[in-house]
């Protein structure tokens, strides 16, 4: 077994290796002021690598947040790529249109959309999608399954806020966020119809193909 000494701090320095454009950064600032679950700049840096390794051109991102993933998402998608992100609050989808209407981004490129989640994403259509993120953790199970169905063979899911800051690894924390996500990891481990890591960058990332 090897050990690696602590020699300085991996997390600063991993989260400071990427820079945020203004857009990016005036979005982060309105999500701040109103609570969104956006990811940490190392994890908008996987999220654009992800999708450009997938050469996504069909993304699901369930979570809008203030629409700083969605920028990241679009830096790695082809051009003609498009972007669904559904969110239940009606004030992020329009925060996050806004924002992306201000980065240029051709309105043909996004659907956002309000709504229950589980009801929305039971109308995506099957094996369309080569990328899903996940940013909530209400239905997390529910959710997994329906990415399964959602994504295309050697489709990526990506759930970001995996560890919820590290509270999903102690064992004595019982609310809710922590055990759904407790689960949902397990439940990916264990399924064969998932090839997966679990990566310690921002609040946690999951990283799985669907086989």
């Amino acid at each position: 077994m090897t050990t690696i000494g602590n020699r300085g701090d991996m997390t600063a320095y991993s989260e400071s290796y990427v820079r945020e454009d203004i857009f990016m950064q005036q979005a982060r600032a309105y999500g701040v002021e109103c609570g969104a679950s956006d990811p940490s700049p190392a994890v908008g840096g996987l999220l654009q690598f992800a999708a450009s390794q997938a050469e996504a051109k069909s993304v699901v991102e369930i979570g809008t947040g203030s629409g700083v993933s969605g920028l990241w998402l679009f830096q790695g998608m082809p051009r003609d790529g498009v972007l669904t992100s559904i969110d239940t609050e009606r004030e992020l989808s329009s925060a996050a249109r806004e924002i992306f209407e201000d980065a240029g981004i051709p309105a043909q490129r996004f659907r956002l959309i309000t709504g229950t989640i589980n009801d929305v994403v039971g109308k995506l259509a099957d094996g369309n999608y080569d990328l899903v993120v996940i940013r909530v953790s209400a239905d997390l199970m529910d959710l997994i399954h329906q990415a399964h169905r959602l994504l295309r063979s050697g489709g990526t899911l990506v759930i970001d806020h995996a560890l919820s800051g590290g509270k999903v690894a102690d064992p004595t924390q019982r609310d809710f966020e922590s055990i759904s996500r407790r689960d949902g990891i397990r439940a990916i481990k264990e399924d064969s119809r998932w090839r997966s890591t679990l990566l310690p960058l921002g609040a946690g990332v999951l990283l799985a193909t669907k086989s």
